[in-house]
């Protein structure tokens, strides 16, 4: 059986490795610390640069269970490595998010997942995504407190999504709110690999890359790669920009380089949450993200409280008024040019 189905078929156990199916090269140390979630360790250094100590990459897919294609496209790049076409630089950790709602093909099965990070859960009863999120910044504190992962100097993020509507910028990243600056060869990478958008948060949440910037140090961001379509109905020809931007990662590689026009950036001015049953968003349902939005245009509503555009955040982003009540219906932003 592949990896996917192993997954998706709940046969995959803590006490073996991939239950015999998969079988790294010797170069490559293999611990499953969850369910899940994978450690691929590198076993020897590279005769050019014996000192170098590896960096360290965490990949994630499927925080959100119906956002398929960077599950496969994670499982694709498992056997790559397992069959030595794909060399292991870096200390890597593969994380397959929200297992229960993809096994169902929901978004989430109690709680939005990628809400619930930085101790978030704490707050709601115990239940599926809330007793996951506690899982995951167990094991990710475990992954960073062992030496070979604390002697790293890089230390990355991805955590790859799939956008549930259409975008007038396909492929584009979100970073998360930090004080310190951002790598200049994050931003780098990220250019190279042929993404549309970059947006930059202006408070912190409750997301798995806040969660992992805030705490761990990490270069991290959420990365939407395409829309968002059941298993199987993944053409992943078109996220070929971005399955090779991973493999340089893991390979320690830098050979892509953009040839798409200029990455545009965007800022968060304000976010809209949905407080109340009369909640109200004044958009058609097909509005696409990075939709430009005339001024004094009244986007939102609900009892005692109003949103209007106001340039210059005309922006709409991740438009969604079926949210449940205390989650965000939406992002404001403005282009922003620094």
């Amino acid at each position: 059986m592949d990896l996917l189905t192993l997954l998706l078929n709940n046969k995959i156990g803590l006490e073996n490795k991939i239950e015999n199916n998969v079988c790294f090269p010797p170069t490559i140390e293999s611990t499953w610390l969850a369910e899940g979630v994978l450690q691929l360790l590198p076993q020897e250094q590279q005769p050019s640069s014996p000192e170098k100590i590896p960096d360290t990459l965490i990949i994630s897919a499927g925080i959100h269970g119906n956002e398929t294609a960077p599950v496969e496209i994670l499982t694709r790049i498992v056997s790559q490595l397992e069959q030595g076409s794909l060399p292991l630089q870096h200390n890597l950790l593969l994380v397959f998010g929200n297992l229960p709602a993809m096994r169902e093909g929901k978004r989430y099965l109690d709680h939005d997942l990628n809400r619930l990070f930085g101790g978030r859960y704490q707050q709601l009863p115990l239940a599926k995504e809330s007793n996951r999120a506690r899982v995951l910044e167990s094991v990710i504190r475990q992954f960073f407190n062992q030496p070979a992962v604390m002697a790293s100097a890089q230390r990355r993020h991805l955590d790859l999504h799939t956008a549930i509507r259409g975008s007038c910028h396909e492929q584009f990243a979100l970073l998360p709110y930090q004080t310190r600056e951002y790598a200049a060869d994050f931003l780098q990478w990220l250019d190279d690999s042929n993404i549309d958008a970059l947006v930059f948060h202006n408070t912190g949440g409750g997301t798995f890359s806040q969660f992992t910037s805030e705490h761990f140090n990490a270069d991290s961001c959420t990365l939407e790669i395409g829309k968002a379509l059941p298993f199987g109905q993944n053409d992943l020809a078109r996220f070929r920009n971005m399955t090779t931007a991973l493999q340089d990662l893991i390979a320690g590689r830098s050979a892509i380089k953009r040839d798409k026009p200029a990455l545009k950036r965007y800022r968060v001015v304000d976010a809209i949450i949905k407080q109340h049953a009369s909640f109200q968003l004044n958009i058609p349902e097909e509005t696409k993200n990075f939709t430009e939005l005339p001024q004094g245009f009244e986007i939102a509503r609900q009892q005692n409280q109003s949103w209007k555009i106001t340039s210059p955040a005309n922006f709409i982003l991740f438009p969604n008024a079926h949210v449940a009540i205390g989650l965000r219906a939406g992002l404001l932003l403005e282009k922003y040019c620094c």
